[in-house]
């Protein structure tokens, strides 16, 4: 089943229970996705968080209902999810900018957020720089945390620590390299984390140095590079790779995206300098053609 097909699949999973608790792991099990992957899947191809989408949808849905009838707000605001008729009328007002008594009116207008459908757009898709590698199994030694699922701007900070702390000058000594790595993994479904490592490349005959492992399969890698830069950006670059990745390149691109299992890594960050010291991030999407 394709990148659209499934994402279709999920956002008509999110209408017929439109009104039930909806989580992210509630809708990523009617595609072939993990809670997280799917998560990152959504958000780079809607620019939303999934959470934020279902909000909106109830919103709009609890706006058409109360300019057709004569529900009461506090049985929207339970029908909807919220805890109480404040709490409902406080999100309401943000979306629409009116409370949900000033939105009966006649004339009012509001904020409409249709049901959201994918198809293939091709946007800037040619400047891209993308290239397929096939690569050997290789290991990447560093410093690892866990993060939730919705704490993916805690990341940068974690760069930073380790960076104050001499993790990262300690981790250069130790592989004799220089060219650093994000590496997103290890997922725990039951947990809603997953593991982040912050590494660089190794090969088997390095001593780790107490240090954490984290080994990749021989894999078929999709790899998406930033133009070159006159000083190191620290990760300004990736978000916009990965967008450009999931957003543009695979749904058009006849590759399906991998994920990990059994602790295999899938998803990747790579900072790297030319030989003309210039500097470079690259995003790493392990795919499979489908």
């Amino acid at each position: 089943m394709n990148l659209l097909t499934q994402l279709n699949r999920a956002m008509a999973y999110v209408e017929e229970h439109i009104t039930d608790d909806l989580a992210l792991a509630d809708v990523s099990k009617v595609t072939s996705y993990s809670e997280y992957h799917f998560g990152r899947l959504f958000y780079y191809i809607a620019d939303m968080p999934l959470s934020e989408y279902i909000r909106k949808r109830k919103l709009s849905l609890a706006a058409i209902e109360l300019q057709s009838g004569r529900e009461k707000v506090i049985d929207l605001a339970i029908k909807y999810g919220y805890d109480s008729a404040d709490s409902f009328t406080r999100a309401f007002t943000r979306q629409h900018g009116i409370t949900p008594s000033g939105a009966r009116k006649q004339g009012i207008m509001l904020v409409n957020f249709p049901p959201m459908s994918f198809q293939i757009k091709i946007e800037g898709v040619q400047g891209m720089n993308w290239r397929i590698e096939q690569k050997a199994a290789f290991e990447v030694v560093g410093v690892e945390r866990r993060f939730k699922n919705d704490e993916t701007d805690l990341i940068s900070g974690f760069w930073g620590e380790k960076s104050k702390d001499g993790s990262l000058e300690r981790l250069k000594k130790q592989t004799g390299r220089s060219d650093f790595m994000g590496v997103c993994g290890h997922m725990d479904e039951a947990k809603g984390d997953f593991l982040y490592m912050i590494g660089l490349l190794s090969d088997k005959s390095t001593d780790t140095g107490g240090f954490s492992v984290i080994k990749a399969p021989a894999a078929t890698w999709a790899i998406f590079r930033s133009e070159e830069l006159d000083s190191n950006p620290y990760g300004a670059e990736i978000p916009k790779l990965f967008q450009s990745a999931y957003k543009e390149w695979l749904p058009s691109s006849g590759y399906e995206k991998l994920e990990g299992r059994d602790g295999e890594i899938y998803d990747m960050e790579f900072y790297g300098v030319t030989d003309n010291g210039k500097y470079f991030e690259e995003v790493w999407l392990s795919v499979a053609k489908g």
